[in-house]
C-alpha cells in the first residue's frame, strides 16, 4: 500500500471499480481517468474488498 501522509484526507479520494468488479479508494490526482482504472494506478490505491470482503455494499 502506498498511502501518503498529510494529503487532503478522505475528501481528496474517489471510489472506483475495476473491470473485474473490485472496488478501490484512490486519490483523484493519481488517476488519469477514474472510469478506466489501470494496473499501475491500482498500486497507488487501496483495494477496499480486502477490508470489507468481496460482497457488494
Amino acid at each position: 500500500m502506498n498511502f501518503r501522509e498529510n494529503t487532503g484526507g478522505y475528501e481528496s479520494m474517489v471510489w472506483v471499480q475495476d473491470k473485474e468488479g473490485s472496488q478501490f479508494a484512490c486519490y483523484l490526482e493519481d488517476l488519469k481517468n477514474p472510469a478506466e482504472l489501470r494496473e499501475e494506478e491500482k498500486a497507488k490505491c487501496l483495494n477496499v474488498n480486502i477490508l470489507i470482503g468481496t460482497e457488494r455494499w
